[in-house]
């Protein structure tokens, strides 16, 4: 394909410079994640991992909107969901992209997704009290607060240390419910 696309921050090997191709790939990891996909978040990442330039793929973005075959999910989280035409297209056309360039902007976008839906999920607070330093962990369902930990922390950067790892990881508080739960051993 006709390299027609930004290259600034796109790695020589690996990378796409064609509009074209970015599209596809866009289409093809909307279908495959089949969940709504934060669209500046996605350019970013794929900016990141040297797959795309970051223009580009809020260019391609906004021209699978225009076109039909990506729609805004939720404007405030500047989410898209694929079309049944864009279904088609990254079924369709899949193919024409290098295997290596796919697996890593899935395995990124999942990530990026999943770290999406966790901060949706849940609310983090830093918070100062006679000198002293704490962080609160709160996981929601609905909206609605099922589980909150408290921390008393050394400092702000350990604080926010504690936060990444608190929405990067999921599983931190089903292991906390997992370890309240399970019956003493005796």
């Amino acid at each position: 394909m006709e390299k027609d696309a930004l290259s600034a921050g796109v790695s020589k090997v690996g990378g796409l410079f064609s509009t074209a191709e970015i599209k596809i790939l866009v289409c093809y990891i909307l279908s495959a994640l089949n969940a709504p996909v934060p669209g500046r978040m996605l350019a970013d990442v794929l900016h990141y991992e040297g797959i795309a330039n970051c223009f580009e793929v809020n260019d391609a973005i906004a021209a699978l909107c225009e076109s039909g075959h990506l729609k805004p999910a939720d404007e405030k989280d500047d989410t898209y969901v694929i079309t049944d035409n864009g279904r088609q297209i990254a079924d369709t056309l899949k193919t024409t992209l290098p295997l290596t360039v796919k697996d890593r902007a899935y395995k990124a976008a999942l990530k990026m997704v999943s770290r999406f839906r966790n901060a949706k999920e849940s609310i983090t607070e830093i918070s100062h009290e006679d000198g002293k330093t704490y962080i609160t962990c709160s996981a929601t369902d609905n909206g609605k607060p099922f589980m909150s930990v408290k921390l008393l922390v050394a400092d702000e950067e350990q604080a926010l240390f504690i936060k990444n790892r608190f929405l990067n990881d999921r599983s931190i508080y089903s292991e906390i419910i997992e370890l309240l739960t399970k019956p003493d051993k005796k």
